[in-house]
């Protein structure tokens, strides 16, 4: 039997994150909350945890894994950069088959796909922001880049382009008759990653890695794709220059993202961090929750201690 080994990080930066960061909430710019909410609560299982005004959050009921606010007349841009999509991480197959089911059931346009090392599917909110639903399969194969090429490979050792169809009739077979498709998603759902537009992949590189200590897991030149993530994980950032390499950043009034987070085990780790910041002089705003930076691309990602 094959035994595969699962990806390792192309480099780990001197000044590390602490390996225990982790993806907290996606924050998005929508056009109509009255008509977002529905399909977060009905269609995907989120609980409403709060909502005042023209803002809310959901999630599975403990962090918020999803933010909105509506803004006036926000338009849709193409050719910017902002979010490609965001990944909500599910258990186990069983938890990932409840929620596609339920996708079915409603009749809401979606897309399973094997990526070998995760199950997952594919679909837009209302107003066209994408989403990613995944579980884990380690077990299944691999999937990472080297030598600047992406690949996935079975167990077995078939090699993958990462994007079969995805067998339903498998992860389906692990639902039971007392599995009902209507209820809330469980407490143990949470943000897996965050997939971004971006203007410059080796700038983008650069900054996450270099600059905030991020681990390098590649960079695919001819898939105009990299990725970052904390501890060895295969990716808790990805990015790519899909929209056209040096994309502009959207304008104010665009709909879409306003900011990921990141979200720091300890104040010992929030301390380590900060400290690394004003070393190398990166510009920072402090907020309430705790700090924002942007990306080369303009893309904003705020840091804060855990809860």
């Amino acid at each position: 039997m094959n035994v595969l080994t699962i990806p390792q990080p192309v480099a780990i930066a001197p000044h590390r994150i602490h390996p225990q960061t982790r993806p907290g909430y996606v924050h998005l710019k929508v056009a109509n909350l009255e008509t977002q909410l529905p399909f977060y609560q009905r269609v995907l299982g989120l609980r409403l945890h709060w909502k005042d005004g023209n803002k809310a959050g959901l999630g599975a009921g403990e962090e918020d894994i999803v933010r909105l606010t509506q803004i006036p007349n926000g338009k849709r841009y193409r050719g910017v950069t902002g979010i490609y999509h965001f990944a909500i991480l599910f258990p186990n197959r069983r938890q990932l088959a409840r929620a596609i089911s339920r996708l079915f059931t409603l009749n809401w346009p979606n897309y399973p796909t094997d990526h070998i090392m995760t199950k997952t599917t594919y679909l837009d909110d209302p107003e066209g922001n994408n989403i990613e639903l995944y579980c884990e399969s380690p077990e299944d194969g691999i999937f990472e880049v080297r030598a600047g090429e992406f690949y996935a490979r079975h167990v077995d050792g078939r090699w993958s382009d990462g994007r079969e169809p995805l067998d339903l009739k498998a992860l389906f077979s692990d639902l039971s008759e007392n599995d009902r498709m209507d209820e809330p998603v469980p407490p143990e759902v949470r943000m897996g990653h965050f997939h971004l537009y971006v203007s410059d992949l080796n700038e983008t590189r650069r900054f996450y890695h270099d600059l905030l200590g991020f681990d390098d897991m590649g960079i695919a030149a001819r898939f105009r794709m990299g990725m970052v993530s904390a501890g060895g994980y295969h990716h808790h950032i990805g990015f790519n220059t899909w929209q056209g390499e040096g994309a502009p950043p959207p304008p104010p009034d665009a709909l879409g993202l306003m900011n990921i987070s990141m979200v720091l085990p300890d104040r010992s780790a929030w301390d380590q961090l900060l400290v690394r910041i004003e070393e190398i002089k990166l510009p920072y705003q402090k907020v309430e929750e705790g700090i924002v930076l942007k990306d080369p691309s303009q893309n904003i990602v705020l840091f804060k201690v855990a809860d």
